[in-house]
C-alpha cells in the first residue's frame, strides 16, 4: 500500500496550508520556484511599513491555498472539475508570479527592458514543463486562457482572482494597514459558475464592494504611498544611471552576479540561456550592487546609492493637478545648484511622473453577479453599488521627486 506524500505549511495569514500532490511538490522544490524566497512581495514598502518584508513565495503559497478553497467550494456546488483540472489550476496559481525579477514591479520596466513578468512567467513554465515531461501542459493552457472552461483561468487571472484576494489580505497583514482587510472567506463561499463563467452569488455583492474599496485604499495608502514611491523611483534611477555609464571594463560597476549580464551582454531576446541567467537574479544581487556602487567615482551614482542605503530619499509631493513648468524648472535649478551637476543629468535628482489607479476596469473581465432567478449582471449594473459611482473611474495623481 502506497502512502501519499503530504506536507503542512504553517502560514501566518491562513494557518495551515496542505500540499499533497506530486506535481505540486515538484514545482515547489524547483530552483526557479525557490528563487521567489529571495524576492520581496512589496519591493520598498518596508521603508515605510517595516513589517512588509514578506516574499513572493509567501504570496504564491497563499494564493495556492485560496485556489484550493475556491475549487472545493465550486465542486461542492456541483461544478464539474476533474482532478487533472484541479491540479493544473493549483499549479498555475503557484507559478503565476514566477517571472517577477528583483523587487517585483519596482524594477520591472528598467532591469529587463520590454518584457513583462507575465511573459517571463509563461517562458519559465514552458522550460519547467520540458523538465517535467509535459506535466504542465494543462497548467499552461489555463494560464493562457486556452481551455474551454474559462472560469478556471478567471480564478488565476481576472478582476476577482485568488491572486488579488491573497495580496490584499497578505499585504495588509504584514504592513499592519487594516484598510486592505477583505472578507476573502465569504467571497469564496459566494463563488459560482454560470455558462462556464465565474460569477458571484447575489448575497456577496457587499463583500465585492468591500474588496474593490480595499484595493483602492491599499494602492493609495501603501503601494503608491509617496515615500514608497520615492524609494522605488530612486532604485529605478540608480539602475538607469548604471545602464547609462556601464562599461564591461569598469570593474567598479561589476557585481559578479547575473545582474552584470543584463547590464551588458543581454541583447533583448529572452532565449533559454538568457532565461537561465534571469532565474539567478534576486533582490540580493541588486542590493549588493547598490552597496558597491555607493563608492563608485561617478558622483550621481554614488550619491543615489548612498542616499538609498541610508534611507535619505527624494522629497516627494503628490497632487491632483500637473505641476507647472515654472515650478518644475525652479526645483531642477535648485538641484543643479545644490549638487553641482550638469543640466542634462538633473532628471536623476528631480523629475515628475503620473500615478494611476483603477480598482475596477470594465475593459477587463467583469465581475458578474448571479441573481436567484438565474440572471447575470455586471456589478456596475447593480443598483446602489459604489462601483457604478466611482470605483470604475481611473484616479490620476501627479508627483514630483526632488533630492535635497
Amino acid at each position: 500500500m502506497s502512502i501519499t506524500k503530504r506536507k503542512i505549511i504553517n502560514d501566518p495569514v491562513y494557518g495551515f496550508i496542505t500540499i499533497n500532490d506530486p506535481l505540486i511538490f515538484s514545482i515547489i522544490e524547483h530552483p526557479y520556484y525557490q528563487r521567489l524566497r529571495r524576492i520581496q512581495q512589496m519591493a520598498m514598502a518596508q521603508l515605510v511599513y517595516p513589517g512588509a518584508v514578506h516574499t513572493r513565495l509567501h504570496h504564491s503559497l497563499g494564493a495556492y491555498h485560496l485556489m484550493c478553497s475556491a475549487i472545493n467550494e465550486l465542486k461542492g456546488k456541483g461544478v464539474e472539475i476533474s482532478y487533472e483540472e484541479e491540479i493544473a489550476a493549483k499549479a498555475a496559481i503557484l507559478l503565476h508570479d514566477i517571472g517577477h525579477g528583483p523587487f517585483s514591479h519596482a524594477l520591472e520596466e528598467v532591469l529587463i527592458l520590454n518584457i513583462s513578468h507575465e511573459d517571463l512567467s509563461l517562458q519559465i513554465m514552458e522550460v519547467m514543463n520540458e523538465a517535467l515531461n509535459g506535466q504542465l501542459n494543462l497548467t499552461i493552457q489555463l494560464f493562457t486562457n486556452n481551455y474551454p472552461k474559462p472560469f478556471l483561468h478567471q480564478l488565476i487571472s481576472g478582476q476577482l482572482d485568488v491572486d488579488r484576494m491573497d495580496y490584499l489580505s497578505r499585504d495588509s497583514f504584514f504592513s499592519g494597514v487594516s484598510e486592505g482587510v477583505i472578507g476573502y472567506d465569504r467571497i469564496l463561499k459566494m463563488l459560482a459558475v454560470k455558462n462556464n463563467q465565474l460569477v458571484v452569488e447575489e448575497k456577496g455583492i457587499y463583500s465585492i464592494e468591500k474588496f474593490l474599496v480595499a484595493r483602492r485604499q491599499m494602492y493609495w495608502q501603501v503601494y503608491l504611498h509617496k515615500t514608497v514611491l520615492s524609494a522605488e523611483k530612486m532604485l529605478v534611477k540608480i539602475m538607469e544611471r548604471v545602464r547609462e555609464i556601464y562599461q564591461k571594463s569598469d570593474l567598479q560597476l561589476a557585481t559578479y552576479s547575473a545582474l552584470d549580464y543584463f547590464l551588458g551582454d543581454f541583447n533583448g531576446k529572452m532565449d533559454n540561456a538568457s532565461l537561465a541567467q534571469f532565474c539567478k537574479l534576486d533582490d540580493y544581487d541588486v542590493i549588493g550592487g547598490v552597496k558597491k556602487w555607493a563608492n563608485h567615482p561617478d558622483p550621481i551614482l554614488s550619491l543615489l546609492c548612498s542616499r538609498f542605503l541610508d534611507r535619505r530619499l527624494y522629497k516627494s509631493s503628490i497632487q491632483a493637478e500637473p505641476f507647472s513648468a515654472v515650478f518644475i524648472q525652479e526645483k531642477q535649478n535648485q538641484a543643479i545648484k545644490q549638487f553641482g551637476i550638469k543640466a542634462e543629468d538633473v532628471h536623476y535628482l528631480c523629475f515628475t511622473g503620473i500615478a494611476t489607479n483603477t480598482p475596477y476596469q470594465q475593459k477587463e473581465e467583469m465581475i458578474n453577479i448571479l441573481y436567484k432567478d438565474g440572471t447575470v449582471k455586471d456589478i456596475t449594473q447593480v443598483d446602489n453599488t459604489l462601483i457604478h459611482q466611482n470605483l470604475s473611474t481611473q484616479v490620476k495623481k501627479f508627483y514630483i521627486c526632488l533630492l535635497t
